[in-house]
């Protein structure tokens, strides 16, 4: 499919990553080169994020852009990756896991462990980041640059946020702003739930790992997390001490040690 924005690197089985709503491929870039040593590495930006337009049919969601996604990995001749998602991106990885498409999967903070109190925030929050985005991007952009900037503007999604640079947070900055599909998203989380009544599909199957940030603000790590384990109890869950919901600035050797030992648990179908 021309024109979706994707970065692709290194060489040997696959490993796609996927980012959350509002966000772009480069969310990953801590962790590129280490996973890119030993495997073929693609990060993909979703239709209607970072420099991904819109796909006509393409309904933005978890299970929509799993839909999506599995189409693309077939165009593009990528077969059974291991799936890395972040946020929304997890909840898509867990998605095509379900489905038998990933050979595994590796969970990062992940979307609809949510009960209704939990939705309402992660929704709230969100769209509150975003709107200080719209409208006060060239402001957020020079308080940015400077370290004390970075630490307010950022501090609900980072564990450390003044370790981003500002050059990456001006640009995460400007593309959660420019993020066309971010309300039809945002909608769409309302209609994904996952719980301990879902059929796992494949995943009981297959190496899966949930990460959630001990200072995720975002998704709630002590309640979401406590539900994940719940719904998911084949799976490895573990805890990243002192990080954000975004957790690849925070601790890149940890994340990308966390995804290279499940990735190295491969099985094929």
């Amino acid at each position: 499919m021309a024109g979706i924005s994707h970065d692709r690197r290194g060489a040997g089985t696959p490993i796609v990553l996927v980012h959350g709503i509002g966000s772009r491929w480069q969310c990953f870039e801590p962790i590129l080169d280490q996973l890119a040593e030993q495997h073929e590495t693609i990060a993909v930006d979703l239709p209607g994020f970072g420099a991904s337009p819109l796909v006509d049919g393409v309904r933005p969601g978890p299970r929509g852009y799993a839909d999506w996604l599995a189409g693309w990995l077939a165009d593009n001749d990528i077969d059974r990756p291991h799936l890395v998602g972040s946020s929304m991106g997890g909840g898509i990885g867990l998605e095509l896991g379900r489905r038998g498409i990933a050979s595994g999967v590796t969970a990062f903070s992940p979307v609809g462990f949510w009960g209704t109190p939990g939705l309402r925030w992660t929704q709230a929050m969100l769209t509150g980041i975003r709107s200080a985005a719209v409208v006060a991007e060239p402001v957020m952009g020079r308080m940015l640059g400077h370290r004390a900037g970075r630490g307010v503007l950022l501090g609900s999604l980072f564990g450390h946020p003044t370790q981003v640079s500002p050059d990456s947070a001006r640009a995460d900055v400007a593309a959660l702003a420019a993020a066309t599909a971010f309300p039809a998203a945002r909608k769409d989380f309302g209609n994904y739930h996952l719980s301990v009544d879902d059929d796992p599909g494949s995943l009981p199957d297959i190496a899966v790992t949930v990460a959630w940030g001990t200072r995720d603000v975002v998704l709630i790590h002590r309640t979401q997390s406590a539900r994940a384990r719940a719904a998911l109890p084949f799976a490895r869950h573990l805890d990243l001490a002192g990080c954000g919901h975004l957790p690849f600035n925070d601790d890149p050797v940890t994340c990308a040690r966390v995804v290279l030992a499940d990735a190295a648990t491969r099985k094929e179908a």
